[in-house]
């Protein structure tokens, strides 16, 4: 009896130790996220989305932003700057293998950046290539970047997911099956449903300790709210419902965490329409629009309201929220001084919560000052397709997360129809002058000058709402960019 007993103690205690050693070495990851992506390749498309997935994860660059938005070493492992600002040389990591076995080098580099500058480029982020003059091996571990000017940016801009480095061997299907030189190597992708990378062993830098993330595609709040719940999901690093986040407060099993991101939310404006190519319709779009009701109605409160195309958290902010306060009388009086009455126009809504929430809630504010709203609810393919490529649209509601981003309202071919002479030649003094002090004072003026023209309603900096396991560390608070890196992230105990 008493050995019966013994023998059942040790296969208890057996078991018992077992399954918290499986639970304390775990090294899988599920990962929810709001939005599949259109495809996987960061340099053929603007949706975020592709970002989140594979950025750091499964493609590097030369340089690499990191949770603090500062700019650390990449592919490139130390760099030189001539004195005159305009010639860089890169000396490249060695012994790096993209993920199907091909050997990188200089080459690589050379031929990453060349495509992503071509005349026939389709790389959402061009105008981050425009002011390289040539790009040029020395030798297999080293490139030397020539400017056409003097960028300050240059090291930072690097480092977006648009500016990745790829193989040409497989540059061409890396929408379907993405080869980068990552920790991480594409598995596989369910459409509509999940992606999986599972880890690169033979990679050449630190080694990860996930083996295996699924990034899990939910669209709805609910589900998504369910899947936290049921442990079906590990973290959601973009919670796409703040109304729930006080539940998840109130629950040891996770980790709450509002941070910042670099996502200006703003009403963008079709600024080549009739009539809102006129400043005063636009201005009185934005006195219509009272900020703070849309804050509290669509994201429960949570987000920081600004007046121009700038984070609050970046060096150089200047608060204009005050230059149109919610004043729905100046609306109505600038409409009748521009000699618009009975104004019909078409809000493009895309997906996310923000988006439709808000639109619901600026269509019944703008109604109040004689304009009619219809509502389109999309698909991000459509939006891609009909907003941000064909500008077929008059209003629509996005968050623009790319960070110190105010060089799109210096390309005339952006979907914001934005063409001002004197808008281009401020961004151009701004992208060649290297002083820190200049700088700050430039980019000051280049937000005045968007707010004065008001080229769109700019409502709020949207927040990283993110909620995960208690258990997990290494997941980024806040959001410089627009990634998941998920390089640092293990399960403790």
């Amino acid at each position: 009896m008493i050995r019966t007993l013994l023998v059942l103690a040790f296969t208890a205690w057996v078991n018992i130790t077992g399954s918290l050693s499986i639970a304390a070495t775990r090294n899988d990851l599920i990962v929810g996220v709001r939005l599949e992506p259109p495809h996987l390749d960061p340099t053929a498309g603007a949706a975020a989305a592709i970002g989140e997935i594979v950025y750091a994860n499964v493609f590097e660059g030369l340089t690499r932003i990191d949770r603090n938005g500062k700019v650390k070493s990449s592919l490139a492992t130390g760099w030189t700057i001539s004195d005159d600002g305009k010639i860089y040389v890169f000396h490249l990591a060695s012994n790096v293998q993209f993920h199907d076995g091909t050997p990188f080098s200089a080459n690589d580099v050379k031929f990453s950046l060349d495509r992503a500058r071509s005349e026939n480029s389709v790389n959402p982020q061009k105008g981050l290539f425009e002011p390289i003059e040539s790009v040029d091996v020395v030798d297999p571990t080293t490139i030397k970047i020539t400017l056409k000017r003097p960028t300050g940016s240059f090291l930072f801009n690097l480092g977006w997911p648009a500016a990745i480095i790829v193989s040409s061997k497989s540059a061409e299907t890396n929408k379907t099956n993405p080869v980068g030189t990552g920790p991480f190597r594409f598995s596989s992708w369910m459409k509509g449903s999940s992606v999986e990378l599972v880890r690169n062993e033979t990679y050449w830098g630190n080694a990860v300790k996930l083996e295996k993330i699924l990034f899990r595609v939910i669209a709805d709040p609910s589900a998504a709210y369910a899947s936290l719940m049921a442990g079906d999901v590990d973290a959601y690093p973009i919670y796409p419902a703040p109304e729930n986040l006080e539940q998840f407060r109130a629950d040891k099993r996770f980790t709450v965490v509002v941070g910042n991101t670099e996502g200006k939310t703003i009403v963008a404006i079709n600024n080549g329409k009739q009539p809102l190519n006129d400043v005063k319709v636009r201005q009185a779009l934005a006195y219509a629009v009272d900020r703070n009701a849309v804050i509290k109605g669509a994201m429960f409160g949570i987000g920081q309201p600004i007046g121009s195309h700038f984070s609050p958290t970046d060096p150089g902010y200047v608060d204009l929220t005050a230059q149109y306060a919610y004043d729905p009388y100046k609306a109505k009086a600038l409409l009748r001084e521009a000699g618009v009455a009975d104004l019909k126009l078409r809000l493009v809504l895309p997906p996310p919560e923000y988006a439709r929430r808000g639109g619901e809630i600026i269509a019944q504010q703008l109604k109040a000052v004689g304009i009619d709203v219809e509502i389109i609810p999309v698909e991000w393919a459509q939006w891609l397709s009909d907003v941000f490529k064909a500008k077929n649209y008059d209003l629509t509601i996005i968050s623009h997360v790319e960070p110190m981003d105010l060089d799109i309202y210096a390309r005339d071919d952006y979907y914001f129809d934005y063409k001002s002479p004197a808008y281009k030649a401020l961004y151009a003094e701004l992208a060649t002058t290297t002083d820190e002090a200049k700088r700050l004072e430039l980019i000051g003026k280049a937000q005045k000058m968007l707010a004065d023209d008001c080229v769109n309603v700019f409502l709020f900096l949207l927040p990283k709402s993110g909620i995960w396991n208690a258990k997990l560390k290494g997941l980024w608070e806040n959001a410089p960019i627009p990634v998941n890196d998920l390089t640092e992230v293990e399960w403790v105990e």
